[in-house]
């Protein structure tokens, strides 16, 4: 099947590009430019993975997000919180309705490019923060892409019911570099170690038994699971 990977240089995303070009035909990695924090520090990443594996990269900026969303994930947005994934602090971080929003227009270049699917990376370890990250919202968004598209075109999530530490264990199968990939949703210089994705990323090759190849500003204790 010839497809569209949503890649935004994290980590899930990227090893959802690899799962594709495994699976499937990669059309195109499509990355989004909503203002968020870290965006200059991922996309990086996933134009170079996209290259990596011989993939056009397409970049889609949607920075009314930015201007009109409330989410400390976003510039205008206040601090990022520090703490477990799964804390209610966490929230804050929320772009909403982000997923539909992004889906919506990467099925609309899906058809117009001839891709008959549409891969996401939610899992999860995502389904206590976001909820359009939960699969009765992907099943619902698939069935709209599928019945509003003369292609019917379908929604592919290969992780749906994972944690993040199998992700991490198929990606380590499929060879991908995870040096090469942005979780820190602060975007500094380095992963800073302490905000939410930082420490689920930190979690993920601990669950995993891999060694963890990122450099943290901040390598402490992990704070405990809520």
């Amino acid at each position: 099947m010839k497809v569209i990977v949503l890649c935004s240089g994290g980590m899930d995303s990227v090893v959802a590009l690899h799962w594709a070009r495994r699976e499937h035909e990669v059309a195109a990695a499509v990355s989004f430019d909503y203002g968020a924090k870290h965006n200059a520090r991922e996309l990086p990443m996933a134009a170079e993975q996209a290259a990596l594996i011989g993939a056009r990269h397409v970049v889609i900026p949607l920075r009314f997000m930015d201007e009109l969303f409330e989410s400390a994930l976003l510039s205008s947005g206040g601090e990022i919180p520090e703490g477990h994934y799964e804390a209610e602090n966490m929230k804050q971080t929320v772009v909403p309705f982000r997923n539909a929003i992004m889906l919506s227009v990467a099925t609309g270049l899906a058809e117009s490019t001839g891709a008959e699917g549409l891969v996401i990376a939610a899992h999860g370890g995502d389904h206590a923060i976001y909820p359009d990250c939960r699969e009765d919202f992907m099943q619902a968004m698939g069935d709209a892409m599928r019945l509003g598209t003369y292609a019917g075109v379908r929604l592919l999530r290969p992780f749906i019911a994972m944690k993040k530490d199998r992700i991490a264990a198929e990606g380590a199968r499929l060879g991908v570099d995870f040096a090469r990939t942005w979780s820190c949703y602060k975007g500094g210089a380095v992963q800073c170690g302490r905000c939410g994705t930082c420490v689920e990323r930190r979690e993920a090759f601990i669950g995993a038994g891999l060694p963890d190849p990122t450099v943290y500003l901040d390598n402490g204790p992990l704070p405990a699971k809520p």
